[in-house]
């Protein structure tokens, strides 16, 4: 052998000596001799109590399912027993989390590239107490060095493909928002298959995207209180958290009560590191939408017990904030369905909620909680907390504007059929709701009515207090045969009821906004017929009395009815009331008061013959709007042609009112010849 071979050999012999030696002291190396160091050094960093406590231990495996000569490279294995990390000195609890036992292998070779790659980690027993002080001090924030800007960032990467994990304890106590939840976690003993949860067609739509869920593993039971509101829970999930390959997904399933709210969920999450992405079956039942609000921070009207079940897709990382989908949700509002998509963006400065929604078949009495008008007992049903007066007739529920500038919103409700009695003809609804600001517009609100639209727009200030409002209201073509269905008489008529109103005020609930109301209301109807038993098809007691005072119990054709009273400050005061029958004009004088809601009316007849109508006293109503009286006026008879005492005040008016005149069925209008008499200043035709 040469001397340079010998040289060679004995080289290679002695690295090989010395990379046995090495691997023999790794092997044998009492790892738990670094414990001291590693905790201290940890403790140093994170400014929290940090320790190893059980056993600290390498062990080196062949990975066989590396394939090839990698098969042959041995992995170091390290685990770790009985880990704490300590809490801020603030909290009252010692320990942040604490581990029975902690498991990891590393793959040696992208050392060498500057990569720590850990395949997979696995963690048995963990248990963590996560809290936030009413001052938002938190444990979850630490406290580590500032690093030095100018410094160069570090080449090293770390790359985790997955965590496992077994039985555990999850404790979140949030003061901010008044929230404490316990979950425990077990192993369901036999993995449940993904498609059993949710479905084979909905399992299918995963696999569709190129990945199959896994089976759920793990059950939770989840109590405490969410945002005041008791919590009870339930649900699975799966067994291993897919960090590296963010696009597997992850299954979860729920059934979380909080309050008399109840959300079912089952579906996957994917990138559960960073909450990427869900994608689930997202139920939801309680009392009221209301409800939401504390829950969710969403702005929804209060309403009749709800149903839904749509699919939720959730996208947490858009630049424009987190996005939130509800999809083709189907469900039931009271005794109305729903139907439709709703999407939700946590953006700046304020989230906004968009979408269309649509009923097949609403019933009017599902929209009476919107505006407070739906009984004590249906409010006490849905949690609220306002009663109704028994002595008031107009709701005194106030709105919730504290929380109009939580949100914004741009959404349309189509109700394509109006379920209701035949005593009340809506046939149709539509609106577009827009809050912007705190500031709540319906433009429009649109109902089919007998045949006929009623257009309105409606503008509430929620920032100003007290709320500020305005309504201009436009009722066209409703024909009265269909207004009053039930009602004989009717059913040949040609007429028509026609309407403006233009009203603004002040006030938190839909009982200060009238009681300080200023504006001004018309109404025209012409071509129909009145008698008693319409009064009582209207539920209208008083209007019963009156007619039958007025003409006893016989139908009586009605030319035409005018009206225009004029608003302030919450008191309605007749400019022009009247009422041309065959048989009579009828004049109307008086006030409504909308803020004591209380009725003063005068009600002068003047007779078209004497033999047909008899009355010449003059009648009241008066009282309260919950229940008025009337009666004959005390005092002399009605002198013949009193109405021009009203007439004279009536000239502007019925001219205002001439542009609601419009031909029904091509007959002729008979409003029209009555109101250009008045506004000549001419009294109508009566039998002198």
């Amino acid at each position: 052998m040469t001397r340079g071979r010998k040289i060679f050999a004995w080289t290679a012999a002695i690295l090989v000596l010395l990379l046995a030696i090495l691997i023999i002291v790794i092997a044998t190396f009492d790892w738990n001799r670094l414990k001291p160091t590693i905790n201290e050094k940890v403790s140093a960093e994170l400014h929290r109590p940090f320790a190893i406590n059980g056993n600290l231990a390498v062990l080196w495996r062949r990975e066989p399912e590396e394939g090839g000569w990698r098969a042959w490279v041995p992995w170091p294995h390290l685990s770790a027993e009985d880990i704490a990390l300590g809490n801020p000195e603030w909290s009252k609890n010692p320990q942040m989390v604490t581990l029975k036992r902690v498991e990891l292998r590393l793959s040696p070779l992208p050392l060498l590239a500057q990569r720590v790659v850990i395949p997979r980690i696995d963690l048995t027993e963990p248990n963590a107490r996560i809290e936030r002080l009413a001052d938002g001090r938190a444990n979850w924030v630490f406290d580590l060095p500032k690093s030095d800007p100018n410094a160069d960032p570090s080449i090293w990467v770390v790359d985790i493909g997955s965590i496992g994990f077994d039985k555990g304890f999850v404790s979140y106590n949030d003061q901010m928002i008044n929230t404490a939840v316990d979950v425990v976690i077990d192993p369901l003993g036999k993995p449940i298959p993904f498609s059993d949860i949710v479905g084979s067609s909905e399992a299918k739509k995963v696999q569709d995207k190129g990945a199959s869920a896994q089976d759920y593993a793990f059950g939770f039971n989840a109590k405490g209180q969410y945002h005041g509101q008791k919590l009870n829970g339930t649900g699975k999930v799966g067994g291993l958290l897919a960090l590296k390959d963010a696009a597997l997904p992850f299954p979860v399933q729920a059934d979380v009560s909080a309050g008399n709210t109840r959300v079912a969920v089952a579906g996957t999450v994917t990138d559960p590191q960073n909450l990427g992405e869900l994608d689930l079956r997202l139920k939801l039942s309680g009392d009221s939408l209301g409800n939401l609000y504390p829950l969710t921070g969403v702005t929804l009207p209060d309403s009749p017990p709800y149903s839904t079940d749509g699919r939720l897709i959730a996208r947490l990382h858009d630049a424009a904030g987190a996005s939130f989908q509800y999809k083709g949700f189907d469900g039931k509002i009271g005794d109305s369905d729903i139907h439709g998509d709703l999407g939700f963006v946590a953006s700046q400065p304020r989230p906004r909620l968009t979408g269309a929604l649509v009923s097949n078949q609403l019933l009017m009495a599902d929209l009476k909680p919107l505006i407070g008008a739906d009984s004590n007992a249906e409010q006490k049903s849905r949690g609220g907390e306002s009663k109704q007066p028994a002595d008031k007739v107009l709701p005194v529920e106030e709105f919730k504007t504290d929380r109009w500038s939580a949100m914004d919103a741009d959404v349309e409700f189509t109700g394509k059929k109006i379920v209701q009695s035949a005593e009340l003809p809506f046939t149709d609804l539509y609106t577009h709701v827009i809050l912007n600001d705190g500031q709540l517009s319906l433009q429009p609100l649109r109902f089919g009515v007998a045949g006929g639209k009623l257009d309105a727009d409606i503008k509430l200030n929620g920032h100003t207090q007290p709320l500020e409002g305005r309504a201009k209201l436009t009722a066209r073509n409703f024909k009265l045969k269909q207004l009053f269905p039930t009602f004989e008489p009717m059913k040949t008529s040609f007429g028509e009821l026609n309407g403006d109103a233009d009203i603004s005020g002040k006030g938190n609930s839909v009982a200060a906004l009238l009681g300080t109301a200023n504006g001004e209301l018309k109404m025209l109807v012409n071509d129909g017929a009145i008698s008693r038993d319409l009064m009582e098809i209207a539920g209208l007691n008083v209007g019963n009395y009156v007619v039958g005072r007025l003409f006893g119990d016989k139908e009586v054709k009605i030319n035409c009815a005018a009206s225009d009273l004029g608003i302030k400050d919450g008191l309605a005061t007749t400019r022009l009331f009247v009422f041309d029958t065959e048989n009579a004009i009828i004049y109307i004088d008086g006030t409504a008061n909308m803020k004591t809601e209380q009725l003063d009316m005068k009600i002068s007849p003047e007779s078209k013959g004497f033999r047909v109508f008899s009355l010449r006293s003059p009648l009241y109503v008066r009282g309260p709007f919950v229940k008025p009286s009337a009666g004959v006026q005390s005092g002399p008879l009605l002198l013949r042609g009193a109405g021009m005492v009203l007439l004279g005040a009536a000239v502007g008016p019925a001219a205002g009112l001439l542009a609601l005149v419009a031909p029904s069925g091509g007959e002729p209008n008979q409003c029209a010849p009555l109101l250009e008499q008045m506004r000549s200043g001419k009294a109508p035709k009566t039998v002198q």
